[in-house]
């Protein structure tokens, strides 16, 4: 018998923002001081990093994840990319946000069923719904379970569609090993197996790591010749492109990065961002080693031996062994937010990257569309009192930025966490009256919730919405808080009821189907969807409780 000794919230946003509470209270109060609330450094600030992090050129913060969606879709009709009624493909299992973007641009959501073991949109029955009309596939990286598949990359390039990706919930997720073919070009992950940026950042990477390597600084020509000289056995490169950034010297057979700072790499600013992209690259298992230029200078021999010896012990180095990479045959690794052509993103306080109100932004590598989004969000303004377009204000503010600078540096670490919690349920949870879905790689799923399905076979096609509310309110009971994701599906809400697009919502007429709906799938995880508490601040114990609770339940 389970006694009822525990009390576990579906999610605390005051324990979640207890955990870095001293750093956010200092950015608030450093803002506050200030006196410039809006577009000031801390946008900046976060726009840089946040974009350094997802992998893209741009970074344009907005008022909130629904906005970030209107206006790249907005910015496609300005730019003559698309026009009103034109067609969009997208999941018929996901908030109704994704689908409110859509139409209210007045383009046509086409919804197509997911798959009933991933979640996520079934790429089989993508390619029956394109027509002529069709610009764009739109993806959600649902419950933070990564959504792209080659498959639907190849659809895209296929018939010259858009993609845009709805990462609202999927903050820090890895996306598919990316056929470096798909863009055009052959990368250096295909040869050495390190990761390199998006085309389009590559392509201007690599153009300033060539100015570096033709105007190197002193201590870099020191260093050079020094590793040239292959005093230690190994080949490096120097200025290196890995991701979106540029190493100074870069040996692949051992993932080995090095760095020679000069002086103002001792700027406050300028040293977060280094700590951040050491994180970075280290998460990824490169291993990297720093000296001061005046380190090196006067004590070059030190420096030589300190590199010998920290290569000597390192094995082996193929980015395909790492985790995220098994099963590849090389290519790009990149982070959802950055597989598309733009991604609009939310910070809403629950989400896995969250604010302390709402937040949202857009990514993209595309500079035109990066710059309309921006006027767009501003009044339609790209020059202060000259209005190219109809706009709205829509800007995120100064607070909100400085809080998401603040947790982004944390971001890999929660997830990590969350990931943990995940694998305690997908080993705990053995009740044959609930499914859970098909487990990913780490790499491919942050677990911004954990959805279990609640099945009831004597309810046609499964669906057990009241066995569904049988467990969620057995848990309530036992002090456990859960949430369903999401009791409607947009397709029968009452808003799209009337709209001349939304066939889904009637059933088939006598004969083509006999009476059938033509989203089973999609509302049999509606009646049967649950999410359990998972979230940086909930204990191991306190998912022992709940696992126990639930292979308890009749």
């Amino acid at each position: 018998m389970i006694l009822n000794n525990m009390q576990v919230p579906f999610l605390s946003l005051k324990d979640v923002t207890a955990l870095h509470g001293a750093e956010i209270n200092e950015a608030v109060t450093r803002v506050v001081n200030s006196g410039w609330y809006l577009q000031g450094e801390e946008n900046a600030r976060f726009e840089r990093h946040y974009a350094d992090y997802i992998g893209t050129k741009h970074c344009i913060g907005c008022a909130n994840g629904l906005d970030a969606l209107i206006w790249i879709w907005r910015a496609y009709i300005e730019l003559g990319v698309m026009q009103p009624g034109d067609e969009v493909i997208l999941p018929a299992n996901t908030y109704i946000a994704t689908h409110l973007g859509i139409t209210e641009n007045g383009l046509i959501p086409v919804c197509v069923e997911p798959k009933l073991d991933t979640l996520e949109i079934d790429d089989d029955r993508i390619e029956a719904a394109i027509t002529p009309r069709t610009k764009a596939i739109c993806i959600v990286h649902l419950y933070g379970r990564c959504a792209c598949t080659p498959k639907i990359l190849d659809l895209c390039k296929k018939y010259n569609l858009k993609l845009v990706e709805d990462n609202a919930q999927a903050h820090g997720c890895w996306g598919p090993i990316l056929n470096p073919s798909l863009k055009g070009r052959t990368s250096f992950a295909e040869v050495f197996g390190a990761h390199t940026a998006d085309t389009t950042q590559y392509d201007l990477l690599e153009g300033n790591a060539v100015n570096n390597r033709k105007n190197p600084t002193e201590a870099e020509e020191v260093m050079w010749s020094l590793l040239k000289a292959n005093n230690i056995g190994l080949h490096f490169r120097r200025q290196h492109v890995i991701l979106n950034y540029i190493v100074d010297f870069f040996c692949a057979e051992k993932g080995l990065t090095i760095e020679l700072d000069g002086g103002y790499h001792f700027d406050l600013q300028q040293k977060e961002y280094d700590e951040e992209r050491t994180k970075h690259l280290t998460n990824l298992g490169y291993t990297e080693l720093r000296f001061t230029n005046s380190e090196l200078l006067c004590n070059p021999e030190g420096v030589l031996a300190k590199i010998k010896s920290v290569a000597s012990k390192l094995p082996s180095f193929r980015a395909n062994s790492l985790p995220s990479l098994q099963g590849g045959d090389g290519g790009r690794l990149v982070r959802t937010g950055s597989l598309g052509d733009a991604a609009g993103h939310s910070f809403y306080p629950g989400k896995n990257l969250g604010a302390l109100g709402d937040a949202g932004a857009v990514t993209t590598n595309d500079d035109d569309l990066a710059a309309c989004v921006r006027a767009l969000a501003n009044y339609g303004s790209q020059k202060k009192y000259v209005f190219q377009y109809t706009g709205r204000n829509s800007r995120l503010d100064e607070i909100q930025a400085a809080v998401l600078d603040v947790k982004l540096k944390y971001l890999d670490q929660d997830n990590q966490h969350r990931q943990e919690v995940a694998k305690l349920y997908y080993e705990g949870i053995h009740n044959p009256l609930i499914t859970l879905p098909k487990r990913l790689d780490d790499a491919n799923n942050v677990y911004h919730l954990f959805p279990i399905l609640v099945n009831n076979p004597s309810l046609q096609g499964g669906a057990g919405v009241g066995l569904r509310d049988r467990l969620h309110d057995y848990l309530a009971s036992n002090g456990v808080g859960t949430v369903i994701h999401y009791p409607i599906p947009p397709h029968m809400q009452e808003c799209y009821a009337k709209e001349l697009w939304n066939v889904y919502n009637t059933p088939l007429p006598a004969g083509e189907g006999s009476g059938e709906r033509l989203l089973p799938i999609t509302e049999q995880i509606h009646n049967s969807e649950l999410s359990l508490p998972i979230g940086p601040t909930i204990t191991a114990e306190e998912v022992v409780y709940i696992i126990d609770l639930i292979n308890n339940f009749q």
